[in-house]
């Protein structure tokens, strides 16, 4: 058993993409590989077979190493709150709200978990790859660091660093990142990856050479730009984006959004336009409007009223659709029983789309589903605060929930164009999207078209990705750190 470590000189360097690919590589050369990022902060997450909550990204990289995704491999995972606060998830489930100072304080208690969770983990297999966050060079916080050189130490891992040459200064990153290290640290970086390289690599070549001489770690990788369809992290989304195509669909940009990879689906629907906007004239000629899930629903129902966007969506005449926080919002009525989101017993009138009343009480619920719209399968995952009551017309008729059979129903649809569901991730369900696609391409008197397998589709990108890594990585240097690295046990 063996571990590998990426990490990077920022956020959205590409730590998340490398690891993924070096995953499917080794998983392609018949190694069994599982990924690992002891924390992850992200409001995008995702509920395995066992009803545990972990991020996304991890997920992908588990499906890049065609293994089922785990709790094990993201066992701290920071679900902002406010600009402040953070819901602490500890092995999958929720712990407790916490600042960022109770946080720093509580690290230490979470040190020795991670280390046995990690060593867990590396039983079961040949190889981890384990991804760090931000940067190792936050000089504040290595004291108490637990998911860069802190993990490192810990996994007694080689470290790959990776850095973003596309926003420029490529060279001052490496450079200043490695000098900010202590000595046994820099020690660790056994290689460095220059990510996102556009034109000729001829031209770089000089500027690798010095820096080579300067940190004395070599560049054994220049990885080209690259236009993958996978899962981006939260500081990677592009909020702004704009496909061209004949179906708009407009996303609302909550202040408190969460799980917007929901939306990614679209991206593989050639005639569909994704917008996220923050104001009732951005509506425009829209097809259809989502309401997406939130982190505090009250919360981000009043920011709404307040921009006028719950009249647009009232007055809107095309599909409106909300997704848990979203399907939340278009009841009558939201009461906070048990003071989640806002104080015990405070509540807040909906946009009454529906005839549903939700409360904020009891466990946190976290599923993983398959269930059934009319006749059409849909998969996904539940994780919501609260209970809602009143749905006349349930949505989805769910059969099986963590791999085990079951019989409720879910969400709500009302008049042809009002749809509410808690289901994360149901427009991955391509017989679903397909329908919703084609009852706006039938009001338009567009041709209807068939969507995409969506898990078909990410084999496909998955592949793409590794194929451009490997041809550009020197892989028989880290094929040698992992096996035989003075840090690795090898193999």
């Amino acid at each position: 058993m063996a571990g590998i470590m990426i990490q990077g000189t920022a956020s959205s360097a590409g730590k998340s993409l490398m690891t993924t690919a070096l995953c499917r590589i080794f998983a392609n050369d018949g190694w069994c590989v599982y990924p690992f990022k002891s924390q992850n902060m992200s409001l995008n997450s995702y509920v395995t077979m066992e009803g545990l909550e972990m991020g996304r990204a991890q997920v992908l990289q588990a499906q890049a190493a065609r293994v089922e995704p785990s709790a094990l491999m993201n066992p701290i995972l920071l679900k902002p709150t406010s600009d402040r606060k953070s819901q602490v998830i500890v092995n999958g489930k929720p712990y407790q709200n916490m600042d960022a100072v109770e946080y720093f304080q509580f690290k230490a208690r979470l040190k020795e978990m991670i280390r046995e969770t990690y060593r867990r983990l590396e039983e079961k297999c040949d190889v981890v790859v384990i991804e760090g966050a931000g940067s190792p060079a936050e000089i504040n916080l290595k004291s108490a660091d637990i998911v860069n050189m802190g993990m490192a130490e810990m996994a007694d891992a080689p470290v790959l660093l990776v850095a973003d040459i596309d926003k420029g200064g490529v060279f001052a990153s490496i450079y200043g990142t490695v000098m900010l290290l202590e000595p046994q640290e820099r020690d660790r970086i056994k290689g460095v990856i220059i990510n996102k390289f556009r034109g000729d690599k001829s031209i770089l070549q000089s500027g690798i050479d010095m820096l080579e001489d300067l940190i004395k770690i070599p560049v054994v990788g220049v990885i080209p730009y690259m236009n993958v369809h996978l899962d981006e992290e939260d500081g990677a989304t592009e909020f702004n984006r704009k496909t061209q195509g004949d179906i708009d669909i407009c996303v609302i940009k909550l202040p408190r959004i969460s799980n917007f990879t929901d939306f990614d689906a679209f991206k593989f629907d050639d005639d569909v336009a994704v917008r996220y906007i923050t104001s009732l004239e951005e509506i425009g000629n829209a097809d259809m409007i989502v309401i997406p899930g939130s982190k505090n629903t009250i919360e981000d129902l009043r920011w709404l009223k307040r921009t006028g966007l719950d009249k647009g969506i009232k007055d809107f005449e095309g599909i409106v659709f909300g997704i848990c926080g979203g399907y939340q919002m278009l009841g009558r009525k939201m009461i906070d029983v048990e003071g989640w989101e806002v104080s015990k017993g405070e509540w807040e009138t909906g946009l009454a789309l529906f005839d549903t009343v939700t409360e904020l009480k009891g466990d946190k619920v976290t599923a993983n589903i398959e269930g059934e719209v009319l006749g059409r399968k849909v998969y996904g995952y539940e994780i919501h605060c609260g209970k809602t009551y009143g749905n006349l017309n349930p949505l989805v008729k769910v059969t099986l929930k963590e791999n085990r059979e079951t019989a409720y129903k879910d969400g709500e649809m009302k008049a042809g164009r009002y749809f509410g569901t808690y289901i994360h991730g149901i427009f991955d369900s391509n017989a679903f999207r397909e329908y919703i696609l084609n009852k706006i391409r039938k009001q338009k008197s567009l041709a209807e078209r068939s969507s995409v397998d969506l898990r078909i589709k990410r084999e496909e990108e998955l592949e793409k990705l590794a194929a451009t890594v490997r041809d550009n990585m020197d892989m028989a240097f880290v094929y040698g750190l992992v096996r035989g690295s003075e840090f690795g046990s090898g193999r």
